[in-house]
């Protein structure tokens, strides 16, 4: 089981991606920085809208809906994302806030902070065979809360704001901006073009996988630049690496607990594990570009979130299979 994790993980393009970015971000940060050759900072905000229609464009507004009368499980998911993992960050930041670089620590509350993933919770969901309506409803709610919730709660550590960044109001305004109505754009085409849609929807996907590599490297050649290996090293890496580990045991074990406590049904607790217990690179690096802007600690913040989003996938892949082979009523003699 773990093997085939592994071997799955190890063709994954968008990984060694993400790997490749930071490498070339290391070594010619002046090509991707602010301002720099190819002026990445100008295209990410049209990539960012172009990625966000698509996604729009390509989710089902009917299967949404349809999830919506499990209120309970709704309830307990949005808590899961935006109250518990917020909290669990006041336990990190009281047991390690003095032994941490403060832009990392900054990083590990905004991965708490983000919304949950469509993509990867409505495929585990449908992997482990949980409710992939309230999968779809709950992982399409989180993403339009976070336009909102998620600046509030960076408020509230950052205070008035951070070195480079923007105000609580204008982040909410850019981020419906580049966020929310391209989304809404996308649901309104997609009476007109949600089928053609659909069936290149295969050619279509790497695009916005694309956008964030771009993104990814320009805030580490904006990092690079302002120090970042040079002023923390390598043990940086290995924090932000076993931080976001460490956040992800204890989220699935409290998210099943909860969903065990709740009273659901096997269906619901899957789709609970599955959306609660996830956070979203795809709307995360977007975010953290509008949030912290020119932050020289952007490469940083962005850390903990490159890390959890892998292992997220890593660990979820092998308990949604874990979930898959269980016994169906259906099969029960």
């Amino acid at each position: 089981m773990i093997a085939k994790a592994l071997k799955r993980m190890s063709k994954d393009w968008f990984l060694a991606g993400m790997i490749s970015a930071v490498i070339l971000a290391t070594l010619f940060p002046q090509v991707g920085m602010t301002g720099g050759t190819i002026h990445a900072d100008q295209l990410a905000d049209w990539g960012i809208f172009s990625v966000f229609l698509l996604h729009g464009l390509g989710l089902s507004t009917e299967r949404m809906w349809a999830g919506m009368s499990r209120w309970k499980l709704h309830l307990s998911v949005q808590l899961m994302t935006f109250v518990m993992f917020p909290l669990l960050w006041l336990g990190i930041n009281a047991l390690f806030g003095k032994m941490l670089a403060p832009a990392l620590l900054l990083g590990f509350f905004y991965l708490c902070a983000l919304p949950s993933t469509i993509s990867s919770s409505v495929a585990m969901t449908g992997i482990a065979k949980g409710n992939v309506p309230g999968a779809i409803f709950n992982a399409t709610l989180s993403s339009l809360l976070g336009v909102f919730l998620t600046p509030l709660l960076v408020s509230f550590v950052t205070g008035s704001g951070v070195e480079g960044g923007i105000s609580l109001g204008q982040a909410i305004m850019k981020i419906s901006m580049l966020l929310l109505l391209p989304f809404l754009i996308g649901q309104a085409l997609r009476p007109m073009i949600g089928t053609w849609f659909d069936k290149h929807k295969k050619t279509i996907n790497p695009f916005d996988k694309c956008v964030i590599l771009m993104l990814v490297y320009s805030s580490f050649c904006d990092s690079v630049k302002s120090g970042l290996w040079t002023d923390y090293g390598m043990g940086t890496l290995g924090a932000a690496l076993l931080g976001a580990g460490v956040i992800l045991t204890v989220v699935l074990f409290c998210t099943t607990r909860i969903a065990i406590w709740m009273g659901f049904d096997m269906e619901d607790r899957i789709t609970a594990v599955m959306c609660g217990s996830k956070k979203t690179l795809a709307s995360g690096v977007p975010m953290a570009k509008m949030l912290f802007g020119a932050h020289p600690g952007l490469g940083l913040i962005v850390l903990p979130i490159m890390f959890y989003h892998q292992l997220q996938l890593f660990a979820c892949s092998i308990l949604a299979e874990r979930y898959a082979r269980r016994p169906r009523p259906e099969t029960v003699a």
